[in-house]
């Protein structure tokens, strides 16, 4: 936002000064009466007026440099660290399980958490997000990306049985993984959800958890439904091997609040510092104002006018 203002604006108060003294202190001189003095006057009544012009247009232009004129700009210099986050859901056919929202027992598992999934999204600033789904397979429904409609859209159109009926979670660690090897953000989140135990990856638990702990990635693990559907012991592994935390959720209640607080957990960082810069233009009017003077004194004195 630019302001414009003086820095001095009282020394604006000479002008009224300089106006008081050309109307109240002016030259008195001995008359001298000459006849038909209008006549020979007409002629230098436009020169008169050119003088007159450039002599107030310099003394006001001076003071106007002296109250110093300035622009002044103001903005945020805003740096916004934001995640590159990778959510993983399980499509297999225990998803199919209803009784998870208590609310609305006729939904199952797998609706509540997209219905999750998507108020997390939206709830996101700065970060780009991906999406993997899995059951007998993994794959990306969505790569990372800002664009939190589109990936709303995407998580809506995931149907339980589109990639299996079976669990690869480490198949699906695998995946996130890979997407996030060529990430340049500073900060990367894995979220894993599940409710079963893997029967499908091909990749075994030690190379996944080695793979887990080499990396600069964070892992979040939730098991939904019961304890008995999930290896809680597993996922908690998993998650230290991230260096992240593990959570279970008996409903869908739960699992909102296990999103709130990874949501709480993950904040992106603000550094958001104002900046004000100033623009001096007092060299604009004392230029002019030099010149009008300058012009002033030539009229006056080399052509003689008065």
């Amino acid at each position: 936002m630019n302001q414009f203002s003086f820095e001095y604006p009282l020394v604006l108060g000479l002008i009224f000064i300089f106006v008081g003294c050309a109307y109240f202190c002016k030259v008195r001189s001995r008359s001298i009466y000459f006849p038909h003095l209008k006549r020979l006057m007409l002629g230098s009544i436009k020169r008169n007026s050119l003088l007159f012009l450039l002599k107030w247009l310099g003394i006001v232009l001076a003071i106007i440099a002296l109250a110093s004129p300035v622009v002044t700009k103001e903005y945020s210099n805003s740096k916004k660290h934001g995640r590159d986050i990778v959510l993983i859901i399980d499509s297999s056919e225990s998803m199919i399980q209803e009784g998870f929202d208590e609310t609305n027992r006729s939904k199952n598992k797998f609706d509540v958490v997209k219905e999750v999934a998507s108020d997390f999204v939206e709830k996101r600033e700065d970060d780009r997000i991906g999406l993997i789904t899995f059951a007998d397979i993994a794959f990306v429904a969505s790569p990372l990306t800002f664009e939190k409609k589109f990936l709303q859209q995407i998580i809506s159109m995931q149907r339980l049985g589109i990639a299996g009926k079976r669990t690869a979670i480490n198949d699906a660690l695998v995946q996130s993984y890979a997407m996030l090897e060529e990430s340049k953000a500073k900060s990367k989140v894995v979220i894993l959800l599940t409710d079963g135990i893997d029967n499908m990856s091909q990749v075994n638990e030690d190379d996944v958890r080695s793979l887990v702990s080499k990396s600069n990635v964070k892992l979040y693990t939730i098991g939904v439904g019961s304890k008995r559907d999930y290896d809680g012991a597993y996922l908690l592994r998993l998650a230290k091997a991230g260096k992240g935390i593990a959570f279970s959720a008996t409903n869908s209640k739960k699992l909102s609040k296990i999103y709130d607080e990874i949501n709480r957990l993950e904040v992106s960082k603000i550094d958001d510092k104002k900046v004000v810069q100033h623009t001096y233009l007092f060299v604009y009017p004392l230029l002019f104002s030099f010149f009008s003077l300058l012009f002033f004194i030539y009229f006056r004195t080399i052509k003689g006018l008065s």
